[in-house]
């Protein structure tokens, strides 16, 4: 037999029968996806091998201590992004433990005291979070990014003596370290508010610190372009460059809601940035992501990943602060927070909601009458009402979204989103296709990064003919903001593109998978109906026609 030493990851499922026997089929499913597009992409990037699953369980060999913890990082990041939005009784939450030692191999499978330790481990670590060993923690300080708490020795099921292990601490921030004293907190401004700190430089090569500071740079100048952001300049930001920062501090020193940190790591000819949006008030983690790419071009790849981050910060930033509007009292609203409600009932697709966005739009206006985000969404409910037939007069509806698409591009001269947004109201009610056409250009012209207006530029596109344009406007749509609460009105954009292209069966297949997530959004039917009737297939015709009306 051979043995060699190696560092052993052993992760399962925290409350895995509960899962199963609240939904066998349906947790399943939710650890199959996890496993696929989050867990195994992580371990093999971080040049972990599987060597087998039980289970709930999982059992990982790693060359490095460092790889397995980067690697175990990463995973539960990104599983406390992907959980926000997910009941804490339905969250597939795993615990990992992290052991260094001497393994058996065999038949590719591993035995030995190294893998009980760090199962043991495993057993001890809380839901959504890692323990390692002192063996792994010796091994790692001074060389990650996060920092660890010191467990004590601890008894482990099995094992002769006791042994020292170590709390992973995610939030950056470890509890034995005496608390600074803090700095007067600077008033929150009355719009979300970001810092985008020095991102790490996780490469050997020291050189490769300009490529991180000018991602950092690139992502700044972006996210400024959000009228609708209030982000903190390069020079303030970058006083915290190669210190150990403390974000709810960052936070307080700053005047700001949201920060973003994130890390550089070059290896050959590849690249990866990592970027985590943090709340600063309670140090929780709204969204993480990874973005890969090759240096053969490194100022494209950088404009690449600026436009990427830039349109995923944007939604994120958006998704969090409805959620804190959601939970203010309705008795202390302002219009921003009603704005904010709005919002959040706009993208469920159902006429109760689109009724009570609308109420919340012109209450907004009540309360600031030169509120141009508010007359423009308003605006957008009435399309929203035309699209799925859902107006009582539409001559006069039709008149009032006109008004309030007027008063928005009025108002929001250079308010990028007000401008697209009330273009297209023009275009998809009145049918003044130039003007909407002028008023998305200079919208863009203010903030190329704006998906929402390379979606309305791509509508646009639609109605005066250009088919191929109108896919590649959705298409940057998408690629700047993959996650956006819109994406079925991008899909089903991008369907009738195809279906003006003769493109039937790739229309139908588009608009077939719109119904499947979004049931209740009745011009995905419609879509479906047309592809499906010149695509020759009567039976769904059928079914979207009966679904669709």
């Amino acid at each position: 037999m051979q043995r060699r030493l190696a560092a052993v990851l052993a992760a399962d499922v925290a409350g895995y029968s509960r899962l199963m026997g609240a939904d066998e089929e349906g947790t399943l499913s939710r650890l199959k996806a996890v496993r696929t597009s989050l867990v195994d992409p992580a371990i093999a990037f971080h040049r972990g091998r599987i060597v087998k699953t039980t289970g709930d369980g999982l059992l990982v060999e790693f060359a490095s201590a460092v790889d397995a913890a980067r690697g175990a990082e990463e995973i539960q990041r990104a599983m406390a992004y992907q959980n926000i939005s997910v009941p804490q009784n339905r969250r597939i939450e795993l615990r990992i433990g992290i052991h260094v030692g001497d393994i058996i191999v065999d038949d590719d499978d591993i035995f030995g005291n190294g893998v009980n330790v760090a199962a043991r481990l495993e057993g001890i670590a809380e839901a959504g979070g890692i323990c390692m060993s002192n063996d792994a923690y010796r091994q790692v300080r001074g060389k990650v990014d996060f920092v660890c708490d010191d467990m004590g020795p601890q008894l482990l099921k099995n094992i002769a003596e006791p042994m020292q292990a170590w709390r992973v601490r995610l939030d950056g921030q470890s509890a034995a370290k005496a608390q600074p004293v803090l700095a007067p907190a600077l008033a929150l401004p009355d719009k979300p508010s970001i810092a985008v700190l020095p991102f790490q430089n996780m490469s050997d090569d020291q050189q490769q610190e300009y490529f991180a500071d000018g991602i950092v740079e690139d992502i700044i100048t972006a996210l400024s372009r959000f009228k609708s952001l209030f982000v903190i300049a390069r020079n303030s930001s970058f006083t915290y460059k190669g210190k150990a920062v403390d974000i709810k501090q960052v936070g307080r020193e700053l005047g700001v809601r949201y920060v973003l940190e994130g890390s550089v790591r070059k290896a050959g000819e590849k690249v990866r940035i990592t970027g985590q949006l943090i709340d600063s008030a309670t140090g929780t983690h709204l969204w993480a992501d990874r973005f890969d790419g090759k240096l053969e071009d490194v100022f494209e790849l950088q404009d690449q990943i600026t436009a990427s981050v830039a349109g995923e910060l944007v939604t994120q930033v958006q998704f969090a602060e409805m959620e804190r509007a959601r939970r203010k009292s309705t008795s202390n609203l302002d219009a921003y927070d009603c704005y904010l409600r709005g919002i959040a009932n706009v993208w469920t697709w159902t006429k109760d909601s689109n009724e009570t966005a609308r109420t919340y739009f012109l209450r907004a206006i009540e309360l600031d009458d030169n509120f141009a985000l508010a007359y423009a969404f308003a605006g957008q409910i009435y399309v929203l009402r035309k699209q799925a037939r859902w107006m009582v007069d539409v001559s006069q509806e039709s008149a009032e979204a006109v008004r309030l698409a007027r008063r928005a591009i009025e108002l929001g001269q250079e308010d990028d989103v007000a401008l697209c947004m009330g273009g297209f109201i023009l275009a998809f009610i009145a049918g003044e296709l130039d003007l909407a056409a002028e008023c998305i250009s200079r919208g863009l012209s203010l903030n190329n990064n704006l998906a929402l207006g390379w979606h309305f530029s791509g509508w646009v596109r639609l109605y005066l003919g250009e088919h191929k344009v109108s896919l590649e406007h959705q298409r940057q749509a998408m690629r700047l903001s993959p996650r956006d609460p819109n994406v079925p009105q991008v899909r089903n954009a991008q369907a009738f593109a195809h279906f003006f292209e003769g493109q039937y069966a790739e229309a139908a297949r588009l608009a077939e998978r719109l119904t499947e997530e979004f049931p209740h959004f009745l011009p995905a039917w419609r879509i479906m109906a047309m592809s499906n009737a010149l695509g020759g297939d009567p039976a769904l015709t059928d079914k979207a026609v009966k679904k669709g009306t």
